[in-house]
């Protein structure tokens, strides 16, 4: 099955689909316009560039290949969290500790971002305050102190440690050891959030297209993006579709990786049930490499997520298989109905790093004056915030200050193993050590 048919399966029964109907939707790109800017893709990535250039003055073109917040920024675990989907280490290691530093502070301000939003364009997505890291053995409790004690010390970030004692007043749940709690952090309603920006980035003058895929990208001193019915010339060009670009760019192709994740949403709980399993109401994930993660929705259910594919292939019976896990996590849900099933595909980058940068100029483009063209790919399941600020950094290179998007693009990313053919096998065997490890 192809990547793009298992997508179309797993949007069928989205919770957030079903409580946030779309009642914005933008015609399909007829004929050639022109504009200062073409953006590639419809998430919160695209949206948020869209945003920050039109405030900059610029004339801008979104593309959506289907509909805005299709992908992964409108079905996620609607968790939005501090610092990077990877260790704050392998920043260090690659960039050194002043630029690393840098980015955790940039981190926060995409946290900030989210709140500044919803302010300014009045975009009602449910956010609540509050996130738990959680362990679920000794083991891993000492991998998530060290993880604080680093956090508090080196970056100098407020986390209150839970021992191991004080945890029932965290979560009901026997299945934890510890944790730490995180009260800037917290969660939103990823669909509703999208469509606030979609709404937003028109009513400033963005022209968005939806049902409008790229299929080709020419380079001169002009870009132009082909659409099955048009095109889009401009001076700069952004690509933000991560695992859906469809060729366009093949070489960033092979520096993520299509990964399969899936979430289930219970029926409605009786009020104080659904209270009292996380008292806080906060975002909760572990920290396993194979990790599961949920969150209490306002309607009083619970959004449990967990288990991955990486071959594309969804996983059978996967409402009743994540009812399991979800029971097992809150044996008070035994017998609870799940009433949503849904899943996508996220772009994992090697180091989980994102990935940041500029296509380089070659054959055609290589002239001085031909347009740039921008990527941002690589959230690696950590996006939900970070997209944001990714689209504020993009668009402060395009209008002449590249320094803070540059501190990204210095990251240094490897190809996946194996090839087009070999790397979804090479990454499943992988991923099978990396579960048996969590287990031990």
């Amino acid at each position: 099955m192809s990547l793009l048919s298992a997508d179309r399966d797993l949007t069928r029964h989205s919770y957030y689909a079903a409580t946030a109907p779309r009642d914005v939707s933008f015609a399909a790109l007829e004929g050639e316009v022109q504009a200062d800017v073409a953006i590639v893709g419809g998430g919160l990535a695209g949206l948020s560039a869209a945003i920050e250039l039109a405030d900059r003055g610029f004339s801008v073109v979104l593309l959506e290949a289907r509909q805005v917040g299709w992908g992964a920024s409108g079905r996620n675990g609607g968790q939005a969290i501090h610092g990077l989907a990877c260790d704050q280490e392998e920043i260090e290691t690659q960039l050194g500790l002043d630029e690393a530093r840098r980015v955790w502070a940039m981190s926060l301000e995409a946290l900030d971002l989210i709140h500044a939003r919803r302010r300014r364009f009045g975009i009602d997505c449910e956010w609540q305050d509050g996130y738990l890291g959680v362990a679920v053995n000794a083991k891993k409790a000492g991998d998530l102190r060290r993880w604080y004690d680093h956090t508090t010390q080196v970056y100098g970030y407020p986390l209150a440690w839970i021992e191991p004692a004080d945890m029932p007043r965290w979560i009901a749940s026997p299945r934890y050891h510890s944790a730490l709690h995180d009260a800037r952090s917290g969660h939103l309603h990823p669909l509703k959030y999208s469509l606030g920006l979609a709404r937003a980035a028109a009513s400033l003058g963005v022209r968005v297209h939806e049902q409008t895929p790229a299929t080709r990208l020419e380079r001169s001193t002009q870009a132009t993006v082909h659409t099955p019915r048009g095109q889009v010339r401009a001076r700069q060009v952004l690509l933000a579709g991560n695992v859906y670009l469809q060729g366009i760019a093949p070489q960033l192709e092979a520096r993520i990786m299509p990964v399969g994740t899936y979430i289930v949403c219970s029926e409605p709980l009786e009020p104080s049930l659904a209270a009292s399993l996380v008292p806080s109401r906060s975002a909760v994930c572990d920290n396993n490499f194979v990790l599961d993660y949920f969150r209490p929705t306002a309607d009083h259910r619970m959004l449990y997520g967990g288990r991955v594919s990486y071959s594309t292939m969804t996983p059978p019976n996967l409402a009743a298989s994540m009812q399991r896990r979800m029971s097992a996590t809150f044996p008070q849900l035994q017998g609870v109905k799940v009433e949503y099933s849904w899943g996508g595909f996220v772009d994992i980058s090697m180091n989980r790093a994102p990935d940041f940068g500029r296509l380089p100029r070659v054959g055609a483009s290589a002239a001085s004056n031909a347009a740039d063209v921008y990527y941002l790919q690589g959230f690696s399941g950590h996006g939900l915030a970070l997209t944001g600020l990714a689209g504020r950094l993009v668009a402060e290179a395009m209008a002449g200050d590249a320094s803070r998007f540059d501190t990204f693009a210095r990251l240094r990313h490897r190809a996946f193993p194996g090839g087009r053919l070999l790397r979804m096998p090479a990454l499943v065997l992988g991923m099978a050590y990396y579960r048996l490890r969590d287990a031990l």
